[in-house]
């Protein structure tokens, strides 16, 4: 099965709407909205008329456009915002300062989503990929059986063998505790490559998810163009409802 899945639904009236079109072209099966974003509310109307399996695209490392209360929170939303947009290496550490901060954000986020949408999401992730810092995974902010999404996949050309060995230890750790694709892999890289026929191949067999940002041009002429459903006409596809 392929899971075709938009992320920063909400993040933007433009991300919102090429979502919203991409789904009703028929070339997205999931997105992964924002919360306390300038588009949200919208987003999450535009999601109950459209019926889109909607997921919840946890924001821990960019600035909040939309309305918040209490001051607090947006408070603790930039003091972890700065840590891991320190380096490129801040999300692998655990930062017990930061503690209480991770858990008012994400609960905060997560009720929010309930009141926008009515009801629970679909499945977890995180911008930047955040959702997998330490922070997060260490103290187990998603509770237990919930569908999450992994790390991105990658061939032995690809990344460095430490590069892998880190992702494989954390795919492992996902799994024992969450419910996760087989593989993850991004869309824009494989659009104009034979990497796109590899992941259609994988998910005749196992649970493949491509994640997907209309918001960028490229993706959004491609998945609204012949050469999508060319390409995705011999494959299953599903959300993760369907997981």
């Amino acid at each position: 099965m392929l899971i075709i899945n938009a992320d920063d639904f909400g993040r933007n009236r433009l991300a919102t709407d090429r979502i919203v079109e991409c789904y009703t072209h028929g070339s997205l099966t999931s997105t992964s909205a924002m919360v306390f974003m300038e588009d949200s509310a919208r987003a999450a109307e535009m999601a109950r008329e459209s019926g889109i399996d909607v997921g919840l695209h946890l924001n821990f490392s960019e600035d909040w456009t939309g309305m918040i209360n209490p001051s607090s929170l947006s408070e603790a939303h930039r003091r972890i915002s700065r840590f891991l947009r320190k380096n490129r290496l801040a999300s692998l550490f655990y930062n017990p300062l930061l503690r209480r901060d991770f858990h008012d954000v994400f609960r905060a986020q997560l009720d929010e989503f309930l009141r926008l949408y009515g009801a629970a999401p679909s499945h977890f992730d995180g911008h930047h990929h955040m959702h997998l810092c330490a922070n997060v995974l260490i103290d187990g902010l998603i509770s237990k059986g919930q569908k999450v999404r992994r790390n991105f996949s990658f061939t032995a050309n690809e990344k460095s063998f430490l590069n892998r060995a880190y992702r494989w230890l954390i795919d492992r750790w996902l799994l024992r505790r969450y419910r996760c694709t087989d593989f993850l892999f991004a869309l824009s890289p494989r659009i104009q490559t034979e990497g796109l026929g590899r992941i259609i191949t994988l998910a005749s067999e196992r649970n493949v998810e491509l994640e997907t940002h209309p918001e960028n041009s490229g993706e959004f002429v491609w998945l609204t163009g012949t050469s999508c459903a060319t390409a995705l006409s011999s494959v299953s596809k599903g959300s993760y409802a369907d997981l």
